[in-house]
């Protein structure tokens, strides 16, 4: 499954995406990954989360994306969440790119069972009516 974490800059959706992938590892069997565009979390997130710093391995179309996050499940078949934060400042995510990202992690959720949650500076009413079930919208505060 893909969900689509949303808000403006400044909503809590890095904070959201942190906080549960923390309570993911304590509670679940799997393993977490948390994706970002920097290190800048490595102290906010419980050390048993795997995070990765996307800007080192020069993604720069959804293609590569796919490529890469294929090959962490490649690599780790017992990933059960993978949660991607600010990936929208290397990749240009318009409707039709979301709409591929959707169609291909979906595919490949479903074939290793792995769940991701994605944070975008959008709100609601600017994703694709198609693809509005799979987003939640967070609020400043």
């Amino acid at each position: 499954m893909v969900h689509f974490v949303l808000g403006p800059k400044g909503s809590g959706k890095t904070k959201w995406l942190i906080d549960n992938a923390n309570e993911d590892i304590r509670r679940g069997n799997g393993n977490i990954v948390f994706i970002d565009v920097d290190d800048n979390h490595i102290f906010s997130l419980n050390y048993s989360v795997r995070l990765i710093n996307a800007m080192e391995f020069n993604i720069n179309s959804i293609e590569a994306f796919y490529g890469f996050l294929c090959g962490i499940i490649g690599r780790d078949y017992d990933v059960e969440k993978m949660y991607i934060d600010g990936i929208y400042k290397v990749l240009c995510l318009g409707k039709e790119e979301l709409e591929k990202i959707k169609e291909l992690l979906t595919f490949l959720g479903e074939k290793f069972n792995t769940k991701f949650y994605i944070g975008l500076d959008l709100s609601l009413d600017e994703v694709p009516e198609e693809l509005r079930e799979n987003c939640m919208e967070l609020a400043f505060g």
